[in-house]
Formats: C-alpha cells, sequence, structure tokens
C-alpha cells in the first residue's frame, strides 16, 4: 500500500491533500527516513508524523503594514486602501493583508470577528472601506449594508463611449464553471449598479458608479455585462478592445482594474450622525488620464442625473457578459 494510503487510513481526521503536504514538506518519515506519497509500505516500518497547522486554522498574526487612514474615532475606522493590499487572508495570501495590518494598529480588534471588516475592496482596487472597531458597530454597520442606505460610489475607467446614465440589474453568482470569476445569472443574488458618465474619451469613458448591493465584483461583472469592462481587469475583460491608435498601447499596458472607490457615506453608529469621506483618485489613475487627456482631445458631456434619462438594463436568461478569463 502507498505511504499516502497508509496515513490516511491511520488519520482519518486529515484530508489525503493535506498528508500528502505534510510528506512532502518531510513532516511524515517512513523507517526513519523520508519517503514520497508514493512509495510502499510493506508493513513493520516505524511511522512518524509531525502535524502541522494550516494557515487557515492559525490565529491570524498582527504585522507592522503601514494604513492610510482617513478617519479614526473609539468606534469607526475608514482606509483609503491601496491597489495591491488583500483585506482578508485566504488561499495564497495568509499574511500582508489589510486584516494583519488592522489587528497592529488597534489590538482590541482581535476581540471583533473579521477585525472588524465589514465589506471588502478587490485586490487590485483601490479606495475607502470602512472599519467597525466595537462588536455593536460592527453589527450596526452590516445592519446599514444590509438595509442599503451605506452609499458608496466608484470612479471606473471602462472601455468604450457611453453616452447616458444608466443602471445594471442583473443578479450575480458564482460562475458555473471558472470558479474563481463571478457572472451574472438567473439564479443569482439581486445586484444593482447605478453609473453616470464623467468624461468621455475616444475609445473610452471614465464612469461614476454608484452601488445599490455589494455582490462580489459587481461592478466589474456589471460593465463587463454591459460590454464595457474596465481598463485593465485581467478576469473581466474579454480579448483586444477597438481603441484609437494613440491610446491603444497606454489602456493595453494598464496594470490594473481602473476601479477606485472614491465616496463613502453612513451613519455613525454611536451618534447617529451622517458622516461622509471622498478619496481622490490614486496615482495611477490620475497618471492614465492625464496621458489620456494628453493624446486626445476629450469630449466632456453634462453631467447626467441618474434619475434622468438612462439606460436599464436586466438580465433576461443565462449567462451573460464574460466568458474568459481575477483579483
Amino acid at each position: 500500500m502507498r505511504f499516502d494510503q497508509v496515513l490516511a487510513k491511520l488519520l482519518p481526521e486529515y484530508s489525503r491533500s493535506r498528508l500528502q503536504e505534510w510528506i512532502a514538506a518531510g513532516q511524515a518519515s517512513l523507517g526513519g527516513a523520508a519517503a514520497t506519497a508514493k512509495q510502499k509500505v510493506w508493513g513493520g516500518e516505524a511511522i512518524a508524523v509531525l502535524p502541522q497547522l494550516h494557515p487557515s486554522e492559525q490565529p491570524h498574526q498582527a504585522e507592522d503594514i503601514a494604513l492610510d487612514i482617513v478617519y479614526e474615532d473609539g468606534t469607526l475606522l475608514v482606509i483609503n486602501k491601496p491597489a495591491g493590499l488583500v483585506v482578508h487572508p485566504g488561499s495564497g495570501n495568509w499574511e500582508g493583508t489589510l486584516l494583519n495590518a488592522l489587528l497592529h494598529h488597534a489590538s482590541q480588534l482581535e476581540s471583533v470577528p473579521r477585525a472588524g471588516i465589514v465589506h471588502r475592496l478587490d485586490k487590485d482596487t483601490s479606495g475607502l472601506l470602512v472599519v467597525a472597531k466595537t462588536l455593536t458597530a460592527q453589527t450596526a454597520l452590516v445592519r446599514q449594508l444590509q438595509a442599503r442606505s451605506v452609499k458608496r460610489e466608484y470612479l471606473a475607467l471602462v472601455w468604450g463611449e457611453l453616452r447616458h446614465g444608466g443602471k445594471v440589474d442583473a443578479p450575480i453568482g458564482r460562475h458555473p464553471t471558472q470558479r474563481v470569476k463571478m457572472a451574472a445569472l438567473e439564479n443569482g443574488k439581486p445586484a444593482v449598479t447605478h453609473y453616470q458618465t464623467e468624461e468621455k474619451f475616444p475609445g473610452c469613458t471614465l464612469l461614476r458608479c454608484r452601488l445599490e448591493t455589494g455582490r462580489t465584483h459587481q461592478i466589474r461583472v456589471h460593465l463587463a455585462y454591459i460590454g464595457h469592462p474596465l481598463v485593465g481587469d485581467s478576469v473581466y475583460l474579454k480579448g483586444a478592445q477597438k481603441c484609437v491608435p494613440q491610446l491603444r498601447t497606454l489602456l493595453h499596458g494598464f496594470p490594473r482594474q481602473a476601479l477606485h472607490a472614491t465616496r463613502l457615506v453612513l451613519e455613525h453608529p454611536d451618534s447617529g450622525e451622517t458622516m461622509e469621506w471622498h478619496a481622490p483618485l490614486p496615482q495611477d489613475m490620475q497618471l492614465l488620464l492625464q496621458r489620456i487627456r494628453e493624446g486626445v482631445s476629450p469630449q466632456t458631456p453634462p453631467s447626467l442625473p441618474l434619475s434622468g434619462e438612462e439606460v436599464v438594463f436586466h438580465l433576461t436568461r443565462g449567462i451573460k457578459g464574460v466568458e474568459e478569463q481575477d483579483t
């Protein structure tokens, strides 16, 4: 019988893949020597195993990671998250996350689930994110999110030219075959995104998006669904996009999804006061827009209120939008 099969019988509480990891790491020996998972066990050999906790089973560690703090009091913490920072530890990112940084910044967050995090931003999305410093505040913020009273606005640079504001009403769920992706699905969770044009260029448009719901990858999925994926989105951008020659290299070379959480409005859990924060575009997006403006003559349409003329997209049936290979 193979070594990994023997261990599976001796230690049924652990998965075969976990046991194979221990063997590969030299944490399981056969006859006093290192062995491979496929090595034969004939009987009578001494087996030693040194179990190791998986990162997901270990307490999250505090790490000294710089935070751009926009606001802080005894109840709330508002962060301007940079692109590239993962919010919560997970597969492949067990260290160096916002949660690890929060535990170092405020040790009392160890007693609050998820270190007070109540909503997330994708790794390569920048901008505003609120953290609750107490369990009571966390409960209150979760209820506000569920009641859709928290206002969250994003600036997004998308492929193609949009002339009007609009609304995308399309449920979102896990892609049925590509599990790292989300998709517009009939049986998904309700998801609504409003958008309006901020600035229009030949081949791309700067949008202001307002979330009515907060599904995973919502803006990315919805904008791809209506045929205007985010510039730089390596997951939901399908194939080469049409573009004027002077912008082609610039737009195709942007290394992340051009999405920034720019405005956050909520009710303070203690005082009940309506509070509002703004975060300007990060340097990489500012530089991208500057180079676009230098490369073309932009046409800036008048501001279009969301309640005025708009295009409304509804999901009718099936999977819509992206199909190719995340944040």
